[in-house]
């Protein structure tokens, strides 16, 4: 008997110690302001007079930057998850996700808006004469694709291709990376870029891992 109880204790601690998907919601709000930390760094710049001597280009590399973190935090979660076994940790990369986004967006628009004037002939041309632009705008869409298509009904319809469309995130990450890459290739300055890219390796490497341990 009491090693039928010892037994048993032993394969129920695993499972108690599993955070609920309650439990890991509570931390949400906590992690929504964290999420706009950047957001309060702007202001905090634009006020002390931090944002340099050309505050557009600031901001647009600031935003793109930023973006491509919260992207790289995304992609942490799954492997996170399964490091210290905490599943429900999952509720936590929508959030993460919505909110690489919304830094793209800001990217996005601060080129359109402070060097493009919101002029789409203009956008276009630049699309196509700037290669950074050509593959910062072919990372852009299948981002706003998985954007739109983020909420729980969008993912019931869609089901089993919404998967299929979730996996461009690698691709997303890939040209956000060569994106950046393009961007400093102009300034000789590679440092950032091979750091970015070096984290993106990792967390790709991490998941392809564990999808060749789990075939037959």
């Amino acid at each position: 008997m009491k090693n039928a109880r010892t037994k048993n204790a032993g394969t129920a601690m695993p499972s108690a110690a599993h955070w609920q998907a309650r439990q890991v919601a509570r931390f949400k709000p906590l992690l929504f302001l964290l999420a706009l930390y950047p957001v309060y760094r702007w202001f905090w710049l634009a006020a002390t007079g931090g944002l340099t001597a050309n505050p557009p280009e600031f901001l647009i590399r600031s935003t793109g930057i930023w973006a491509l973190v919260a992207l790289g935090l995304t992609l942490a979660v799954t492997p996170l998850r399964r490091l210290i076994g905490q599943p429900a940790l999952v509720r936590l990369r929508r959030m993460l996700g919505l909110f690489a986004f919304f830094y793209t967006v800001l990217h996005v628009l601060g080129w359109a808006f402070w060097e493009r004037g919101w002029s789409v002939a203009s956008m276009w041309q630049d699309i196509g004469q700037r290669t950074f632009i050509l593959v910062g705008t072919v990372a852009f869409i299948p981002m706003l694709a998985l954007a739109l298509t983020s909420t729980q009904g969008w993912i019931r319809r869609l089901g089993r291709h919404w998967q299929r469309l979730h996996r461009s995130v690698y691709a997303i990450a890939a040209l956000s990376v060569w994106h950046f890459w393009l961007v400093r290739a102009g300034k000789n300055d590679f440092a950032e870029p091979y750091a970015y890219g070096a984290i993106l390796a990792v967390l790709l490497a991490l998941r392809v891992f564990v999808a060749v341990r789990r075939k037959p």
